[in-house]
């Protein structure tokens, strides 16, 4: 796979999905499984999700493992980890029901029709469930990692948070559902993005472990909605010492879903 390096072969879910990822660069872990544990798809739903900035699917398949009927697109801009992504779908036998489409969230309505049609027959406004990890940094406001594929998967522009917004309101059917993880110090963009486009807002703090700040924080909402914002009083990841929680131990091993 041109352009992605060395690749490892990590399980997760327990050993339910096989994924592989750019032994150096960009890997995924604890938050996109969490993202899709939050979504709350479930089996007998027949959800039609969105990953946005999939990367090599890791997320967006874990949904497709625990939800049996749901139908999953894995939304990449760049083409090393798209490729990626395809092959993980193929060796985790998900063909019938996941798709890769090499696309720009940034990118103007237009173009995001195009891409969808042309690549997965759909279009915007067709998924009733959308998540997304987008990059965490803004360009300039942090050290930029030495690996390409790092760098895009972790920065991004000013102003480029609220088009990622645009785009996942874009994506979503009249009531859809969209979930975001990202960095607490984010809460207020996030806000400010998703606020001005979908209603039911709930807040998610995620805490290392009890008694110390949140260092991230999912977002979930509705299209459509008018009902007000609400905080949640949030989850610790760890108990004593280093070990995960029962609740998040189950997300982790079973994927189960993260009941919130």
């Amino acid at each position: 796979m041109e352009g992605a390096g060395t690749l490892t072969s990590d399980a997760f879910l327990g050993g339910a999905l096989d994924i592989l990822q750019p032994a150096n660069g960009y890997r995924a872990g604890l938050d996109a499984v969490l993202l899709a544990a939050a979504c709350g798809a479930r089996s007998g739903e027949g959800a039609r999700l969105l990953d946005a900035g999939a990367g090599v699917g890791v997320a967006g398949l874990c949904v497709a493992r625990r939800a049996e009927d749901a139908h999953v697109t894995l939304v990449e801009r760049e083409p090393a980890l798209a490729d990626i992504a395809r092959e993980n779908i193929a060796r985790n036998g998900l063909g019938a029901r996941a798709r890769v489409v090499e696309l720009d969230v940034t990118e103007g309505g237009a173009a995001i029709n195009r891409s969808l049609e042309t690549a997965a027959g759909v279009s915007a406004g067709e998924f009733s469930h959308i998540i997304a990890n987008p990059p965490y940094f803004a360009e300039g406001r942090a050290t930029r990692p030495p690996a390409d594929l790092k760098a895009a998967a972790h920065q991004m522009s000013d102003g480029a948070l609220d088009q990622w917004c645009r785009f996942l309101a874009t994506a979503a059917a009249g009531d859809g559902l969209v979930t975001v993880i990202h960095r607490a110090e984010a809460l207020g963009a996030l806000l400010d993005g998703l606020g001005r486009r979908f209603g039911a807002l709930r807040v998610l703090p995620l805490y290392p472990r009890t008694g110390v700040a949140a260092h991230r924080v999912i977002v979930q909402g509705r299209k459509g909605s008018r009902a007000p914002l609400s905080l949640l009083s949030g989850v610790a990841l760890h108990g004593d010492g280093n070990a995960f929680v029962p609740t998040i131990d189950a997300v982790l091993r079973h994927g189960a879903v993260l009941d919130w």
